[in-house]
């Protein structure tokens, strides 16, 4: 039997709704978003929702986006780690070089900067790149290729190894990324008052901190987590990357964050923490007509700008809303099992 390939992809068909709006207070993105959220897990959306209007109704929810870097590392290797020594000593002054070299290679790319480990005869040059409006994938590849090419000349001694050596960390659980910075560090908070909280999310707000710290912070903790403590960060985070046309894939990275949350006052602080949120508003995976509509939904199509720190805000606080909800929910015996059953249990 001869199996060929399709040459036009197929559709594969994902239920889409918009939650919110979602009401956010952010030097990138201000005002009320209705947010695509593409998904199988029905209870999102009318969980989100809850979030969306019990923050609506304290306000909305304040966003800092506090920069971004897209990282490539590579690995070379020598004889000896005297050689590798030398190459970084010598290599660190010719970095306005380097960052020429990369400015050949796009008009968006921009050379932030670079660490390295030496292990044994090898070397991990880990680049970071500022990539506009794109999350910057293959831009970054591009550029530490340049910057590839440049060291084989310069430094004879060293030997190629491979352009992506996991000390980026693309798509893997490492703390690095947190550490270092791999996409967009996004905080969103509110403060949520004692009577809304109680009465719209049905739990005061001493149970959430004590779920949050027992839950969140503990378990995380017994569970071996690397630089996480959240409870479901991943659930919001695939459901908006799928309808803006985002690598799914860095889920994976985007996930490791946290929940804060105090009582102040008799009311709920609440906030998340997503240090690697990967996001971009144009690219691969931009031109899908689906994905130009809802990225037009959020004001995030225009070229130029900050569209990706925007984006960024926008994912932000809508995580808080679905982290909120399902925590208030998970303070009630049997409220989380009701929900689903009532939204994905067909009637037999």
């Amino acid at each position: 039997m001869v199996v060929r390939n399709n040459p036009k992809p197929c559709v594969a068909p994902i239920p889409t709704k918009r939650v919110g709006p979602v009401k956010i207070n952010s030097a990138f993105a201000s005002g009320d978003f209705f947010v695509p959220m593409t998904t199988f897990e029905q209870t999102l959306w009318p969980s989100t929702n809850r979030g969306s209007r019990v923050t609506r109704m304290a306000g909305g929810v304040n966003v800092q986006v506090m920069g971004g870097q897209m990282t490539r590392s590579v690995i070379l290797e020598a004889d000896s780690c005297k050689e590798l020594q030398a190459f970084i000593l010598d290599l660190k002054p010719r970095m306005p070089l380097l960052k020429e070299v990369v400015r050949q290679t796009s008009r968006f790319c921009e050379f932030l900067d670079m660490t390295h480990q030496v292990v044994g005869n090898l070397i991990y040059l880990r680049f970071a790149f500022d990539t506009g409006n794109a999350a910057g994938h293959n831009m970054t590849t591009k550029a530490a290729d340049a910057i590839l090419k440049v060291i084989l000349q310069e430094y004879p001694y060293l030997r190629y190894v491979t352009i992506s050596g996991n000390y980026c960390s693309d798509k893997k659980n490492a703390a690095v990324n947190g550490i270092l910075g791999r996409g967009k560090y996004a905080v969103a908070e509110v403060v949520i008052p004692n009577k809304i909280c109680k009465t719209h999310l049905r739990a005061d707000p001493e149970s959430i901190v004590a779920l949050n710290i027992k839950k969140n912070l503990m378990g995380s903790i017994i569970a071996g987590g690397v630089r996480t403590a959240n409870a479901h960060f991943a659930n919001i985070l695939l459901a908006v990357y799928l309808s803006t046309g985002q690598d799914a894939a860095n889920i994976v990275e985007g996930s490791q964050g946290f929940v804060t949350a105090a009582v102040r006052h008799g009311d709920l602080y609440f906030s998340v923490t997503l240090p690697n949120l990967i996001v971009g508003t144009v690219g691969n995976g931009k031109d899908l007509p689906f994905v130009r509509d809802n990225l037009a939904l959020l004001g995030c199509d225009t070229e130029g700008g900050n569209g990706a720190y925007k984006l960024a805000a926008i994912v932000a606080a809508t995580v808080l809303c679905g982290e909120l909800s399902l925590l208030a929910a998970q303070t009630n015996v049997g409220e989380l099992t009701r929900s689903h059953m009532c939204y994905e249990r067909k009637k037999q």
